[in-house]
């Protein structure tokens, strides 16, 4: 079959709690997505699907396209079918091949040696077919194949991603304790931003968080600062495809002169790393950085959204030093950033208590395996009281 034009089941994956936001990515790029679970997205597509979703979507870690499903109870098994389908129509003889697995069945403790079954099982068919045989090894930059193995439940896949779409392409140096872009880009979007109001990141660390903010609002896609692409090394790929994909994208930016996305850190460093990162990315002249302590942010007088990224404790940082950050951070945005919504993302739901304000939502993520939550406060400008009774007018 013609992967590029064949419809077939797509597996969009992510992090865990972030599929909220890779559906509504998905949506809106006009796909209709027929399942959304804990840790990605099904539609239906073609590989030339993949390839704008793979250009697009910020939320993502891989995009696959089922090939086939069956059942198998052993590792031969798997070998059995595999063999029997059309590899050489998909992978050239003098290609490169790369084999990962998600496996959860009895006669299997070792993920490796079933991935080594499903590159013995292409290879040796295409040598069959072709008398040549493609080389292999675990480097995600050529030809990926993915297979899903759950009880006697097979599926294979083209990984049409490579290596992960976490990864945003910019950071080159991540800073302490850096967040994903992925998570950084579902955490903004969680904010509901307008992408026009003011955005102000203190602690902005290497600045992940204000680096996606300002790539969402301008509409710079992470295709964008990425050249390589699994989908790219199987046969019938098309350049044009992916080079006119790479125009609307280059064409779709958006301009906004006024917009106001500021980072600041108390650490110079950190400062630093993220003008190089915001370089990378494009964006440097579009962000204002500055040195000092939280408390010396500049607050633009337009409300907008507030964003603290603060060390918890897990990995850095002293508990009892954070409780002082935290009361600080309470009252800094009670007294500064009245009429703004605030966030605090953190590890440790202890110390957010220090803040001293009720949160609106408490909204679920994970960063590498910690529990955390992005805090929503409502800063209201004069007393609740009277924000209320403004809205009975």
């Amino acid at each position: 079959m013609d992967i590029f034009t064949t419809k077939s089941r797509i597996i969009i994956t992510c992090n865990k709690r972030l599929s909220p936001y890779l559906h509504e990515e998905v949506t809106e790029l006009g796909f209709v997505p027929t399942r959304t679970f804990s840790t990605g997205v099904e539609l239906m597509g073609s590989v030339t699907d993949c390839i704008r979703l793979n250009m697009n979507i910020r939320c993502a870690s891989q995009v696959l396209y089922s090939l086939k499903e069956f059942q198998a109870n052993s590792p031969d098994e798997v070998y059995d079918v595999l063999i029997q389908m059309p590899w050489e129509k998909l992978i050239a003889a003098d290609g490169y091949l790369s084999v990962t697995s998600t496996v959860d069945h009895f006669t299997v403790n070792n993920n490796l040696f079933v991935n080594v079954k499903v590159k013995d099982a292409i290879c040796d068919r295409i040598r069959r077919e072709t008398a040549h045989r493609p080389n292999s090894g675990p480097e995600l930059d050529k030809a990926v194949i993915h297979l899903f193995w759950k009880e006697a439940s097979v599926e294979i896949f083209i990984d049409t991603s490579g290596e992960t779409l976490a990864k945003h392409g910019y950071r080159k140096i991540p800073g302490k304790a850096p967040m994903l872009e992925a998570l950084a880009s579902a955490t903004v979007l969680a904010t509901k931003w307008n992408k026009r109001s003011p955005f102000v990141n203190p602690m902005c660390g290497s600045s992940t968080v204000a680096i996606e903010a300002i790539l969402l609002a301008t509409n710079r896609r992470p295709g964008l600062l990425r050249k390589n692409y699994s989908f790219m090394h199987f046969l019938g790929y098309d350049e044009n495809v992916y080079a006119s994909e790479y125009r609307k994208l280059e064409n779709s930016i958006i301009e906004i002169p006024e917009l106001k996305v500021i980072a600041t850190d108390i650490d110079r460093d950190a400062i630093e790393i993220s003008k190089i990162n915001a370089g990378l990315a494009g964006v440097e002249k579009l962000l204002d950085f500055a040195v000092g302590d939280f408390e010396t942010t500049t607050i633009p007088a337009e409300p907008g959204i507030i964003f603290f990224n603060p060390e918890y404790g897990e990995r850095l940082g002293d508990e009892i030093e954070l409780e002082v950050t935290y009361a600080r951070m309470g009252d800094f945005l009670k007294k500064k950033c009245q009429g703004y919504r605030g966030y605090v993302f953190t590890g440790n739901l202890d110390l957010a208590k220090k803040i001293g304000l009720k949160a609106q939502r408490r909204i679920e993520f994970y960063t590498s395996k910690i529990d955390c939550r992005l805090l929503e406060y409502e800063l209201y400008a004069g007393s609740k009281r009277e924000k209320a009774e403004e809205s009975l007018l």
